[in-house]
């Protein structure tokens, strides 16, 4: 269900096994965010995630429980890389599996707005030759707030 590691996922596999995985669904729903290779600063060449093994897995886990919570969920994965990643590769991946769409939709989007504002990573991104530690954006902390009201 919640994967944090170093190594790519392919996302079909990862997609079959969740299919395989429910019963009486009507609808799954994926997300999968790639390092972009743009920054304010210029462009990125790659990210460097650091985590705390322990914190982060039950702050994942915590997520997950939320969601199934709010929405009828049949299944799901997450799936979130660490460590030295070149720009365009895959970091993260959200699939929600239920019987409707609407739930589907919504659990997948509510989990990544968590994701990007909760979890416990520090991002450093490599731009011409420098890196900068990523600070949380606004935009991610708007995108939560619809959630908690």
């Amino acid at each position: 269900m919640i994967s944090i590691q170093q190594e790519d996922f392919d996302l079909a596999h990862e997609l079959q096994q969740l299919r395989k995985s429910c019963n009486q669904m009507g609808a799954f729903v994926s997300f999968v965010g790639l390092v972009r290779d743009y920054a304010t600063q210029g462009q990125v060449t790659a990210i460097e995630l650091e985590y705390y093994p322990a914190m982060t897995y039950k702050s994942l886990v915590r997520i997950v429980q939320q969601a199934e919570l709010r929405w009828p969920l049949l299944g799901l994965r997450v799936i979130h890389r660490i460590g030295y990643l070149p720009a365009h590769a895959q970091i993260v991946l959200v699939a929600v599996a239920s019987q409707h769409r609407h739930s589907a939709f919504a659990a997948c989007e509510f989990i990544m707005d968590y994701l990007k504002t909760e979890a416990p990573f520090w991002k450093k991104e490599y731009i011409n030759g420098q890196n900068y530690w990523v600070e949380a954006k606004a935009t991610d902390t708007q995108a939560l707030a619809k959630w908690q009201n």
